[in-house]
């Protein structure tokens, strides 16, 4: 007899602990989940607004106003070693025909070209891309060296490609065309 009543009451603490964990895991699941995700949703905010406001506080400086605007003076500065300005873009054509001549390339011819495709391509408010076609005769050094003084210029000149074909007569001078743009700050008011 006291076996079954120690039986019995072994079984009704299983079914009250049981009840009870599935309460709890109900109460848990209901209540305190949803509140925990919410509570670290709010916390994930908070973090990123006073993130935030430490940055407003820090560009409110006066120190780091100043390094900031000198950082973009700086960045500026490297810009013009980029982009030549409106006026001096019809120079840039002589320029390269300067450094031919100092090249000593013959048969030097230079137009500009007009690619309204790549101009669309640059979506810019202030620059435009200008572009133009060279061709010559040279050997390889003096081909080499103009490509090289061409890549150095200031402001930048890219060579969009180059085309070299090998003199037909059998001689040491090889015919080379080639492709160059450069960016140019457009007119204002224009």
């Amino acid at each position: 007899m006291l076996m079954g009543a120690y039986r019995k009451y072994i079984l009704t603490m299983g079914i009250v602990w049981t009840a009870s964990f599935i309460v709890f895991a109900l109460v848990y699941y209901v209540v305190i989940a949803p509140q925990l995700k919410v509570k670290n949703q709010l916390l994930k905010e908070s973090t990123e607004k006073k993130q935030l406001f430490e940055l407003a506080l820090s560009a409110a400086n006066e120190d780091n106003k100043k390094k900031l605007a000198g950082e973009v003076e700086e960045l500026k500065a490297r810009l013009f070693g980029y982009v030549s300005e409106y006026e001096e873009s019809a120079d840039l054509t002589f320029t390269v025909s300067r450094i031919a001549a100092d090249k000593r390339v013959s048969d030097f011819t230079v137009k500009t070209s007009e690619q309204g495709g790549a101009q669309d391509a640059l979506a810019a408010n202030n620059l435009q891309e200008n572009h133009i076609e060279v061709a010559f005769a040279s050997n390889f050094l003096q081909f080499a060296s103009f490509l090289n003084t061409i890549e150095r210029h200031q402001p930048v000149v890219f060579v969009d490609r180059f085309k070299v074909q090998r003199d037909n007569q059998g001689g040491a001078s090889n015919r080379v065309d080639m492709s160059l743009s450069f960016f140019v700050r457009k007119k204002l008011g224009g």
